[in-house]
């Protein structure tokens, strides 16, 4: 199919043979339905047909079987015979067993080459939605974005955030007077969550050197796009971390890529997996982005589409730029299944050959209803579809298999090495040295005073007053006058943990950048 990837289709109760216009598959798309009726195997698919026509692919591997793209089918795999049948049926002539070139990412740095950014790149708002923060303890962050801006404290690991925010809450109170109330507890509250982030391995996503978005947009020597598989097995057992990241790489993709108004195929597809978990319980302001980058990125040549269970999980907003659909089935359970089965029906545009709804409902494994984009971007009609068998290795590979290949990757060796250049934690710590050397010379100066004021005090009692009783009581109360002189100017200049000495350390460590 020239210009088009073929899905699949053909058969005599299935209507034409289907494709993915390259020239539409910037527009989005939407690959829906129940678990086990076999999203994954399309998404595979998906991905080999864009490799052969040069358009890079970023996806994300939940479940740890789309690591097979990397080696070639098998005829003796069980399903070959199956495989082979289904070829034939839906004139799928040029099926065959091949690898593609795939490279291997994992924000824990486990299964691919470590995948990172910085907190500064990740930015105040996508940080607060992985954080679960509250608008209050939001706002702080804004505040601390801001003085890392204004003060040059470069924000690129945890620590910088956690040291900053350090700072922020000993000058609470100069801070409030500037940007508003304060609070120390909505600072704890962050720092507790800084720590639980910690403590599900997101500390490994910031720090540098960071991603650089032209290695996921590659091609091979020969012409093929580069399949880039994020591993999330494991990664999804911090959902929140998850789809942040996810929304963070379309952002970036979004922020540096020129216009290329319309492309004759995508310069990337990026595919997110498990979509519902972007939005559920996502605020409005968040939801309202990714509207916008949803409805601006194609213009840079990316096309994005969403994989989950349900259209409903997706908001009607998003729902309704998502031209290219492959529809799995769908159960009715109970009545709010049907009704969601009934809407899904809805978006499609009808064939009068069938009921999309009971097509829906029907569909076995490896079956989808599908529509896909036709001439001038109108939607098909809907048609059932027989999927067509992956020529890639269907399943996992073996812990070795993917260790060769990260051993051969193109990627070996450049994030491989944690880089620490200085940053917000360093150019603090600095400061908070110089201003306690400062301070430790103040009180050596003031050691060599002490004798000084006790000569003094001492030259005032005994100065040939003659002792009487009113005279005593004036040498008492000069007595008193001269130790609290003492004690007034020793506690100001020795007093290394006093207030005035702390304030000191503290407010001069952003004294110059």
């Amino acid at each position: 199919m020239d210009g088009k990837i073929f899905i699949g289709g053909g058969g005599v109760e299935y209507g034409e043979k289907q494709g993915l216009s390259l020239k539409y598959a910037n527009r989005h798309g939407l690959v829906a339905g129940a678990t086990g009726t076999g999203k994954s195997v399309t998404l595979q698919i998906l991905a080999e047909g864009f490799s052969d026509a040069g358009v890079p692919v970023f996806l994300s591997d939940v479940k740890g079987d789309l690591s097979g793209l990397a080696n070639p089918g098998s005829a003796a795999h069980k399903l070959n015979q199956a495989f082979t049948s289904r070829a034939e049926k839906i004139g799928f002539a040029d099926f065959g067993y091949r690898a593609y070139p795939v490279t291997f990412w994992d924000l824990l740095g486990e299964q691919g080459h470590p995948v990172r950014t910085t907190v500064a790149e990740m930015g105040p708002l996508l940080l607060a939605r992985l954080l679960e923060l509250s608008e209050a303890q939001e706002g702080i962050l804004n505040i601390a974005f801001r003085l890392a801006d204004e003060e040059g404290l470069p924000l690129l690991d945890l620590k910088d955030l956690q040291a900053l925010l350090v700072w922020i809450g000993k000058n609470r109170a100069d801070l409030s007077l500037r940007y508003g109330n304060v609070s120390t507890a909505s600072i704890g509250a962050i720092q507790r969550r800084l720590l639980v982030l910690e403590n599900q391995g997101g500390a490994n996503l910031f720090g540098e050197p960071a991603l650089d978005l032209a290695d996921i947009i590659r091609t091979d020597a020969d012409g093929r796009g580069t399949i880039n598989i994020l591993a999330a097995d494991k990664l999804m057992g911090a959902p929140g971390l998850y789809a942040t990241f996810l929304l963070w790489l379309l952002s970036e993709l979004f922020e540096e890529l020129p216009e290329v108004g319309d492309p004759d195929k995508p310069r990337l597809v990026f595919f997110f997996d498990e979509a519902h978990l972007l939005f559920d319980d996502a605020p409005k302001a968040l939801v309202d982005k990714v509207e916008q980058v949803a409805r601006l990125i194609r213009s840079k040549g990316v096309g994005v589409y969403f994989i989950t269970q349900n259209p409903a999980d997706v908001p009607e907003d998003i729902l309704g730029q998502l031209g290219n659909r492959i529809q799995h089935a769908l159960r009715a359970f109970t009545a709010k299944d049907r009704k969601s089965l009934r809407l899904a029906a809805e978006t499609y545009r009808e064939n009068p050959r069938f009921s999309t709804e009971e097509a829906i409902r029907e569909v076995g494994v490896g079956e989808a209803v599908t529509s896909m984009l036709q001439d001038k971007g109108v939607p098909g009609v809907v048609e059932r579809t027989l999927i067509r068998p992956p020529s890639s290795h269907l399943g996992p590979i073996t812990a070795a298999d993917r260790k060769e290949h990260l051993a051969a990757s193109d990627m070996a060796g450049k994030y491989d090495r944690l880089l620490d250049r200085q940053s917000a934690y360093e150019i603090l710590a600095k400061r908070a040295e110089q201003a306690a050397a400062q301070a430790a010379k103040a009180e050596e100066k003031a050691e060599t005073m002490e004798p000084m004021f006790r000569e003094f005090n001492a030259g005032r009692r005994y100065s040939g007053t003659r002792v009487t009783r009113s005279t005593s009581r004036k040498t008492r109360q000069t007595e008193s006058f001269g130790e609290a002189l003492t004690k007034n100017v020793m506690k100001e200049l020795t007093g290394t943990t006093g207030r005035r000495i702390v304030r000191g350390i503290l407010g001069g460590l952003f004294k110059g950048r």
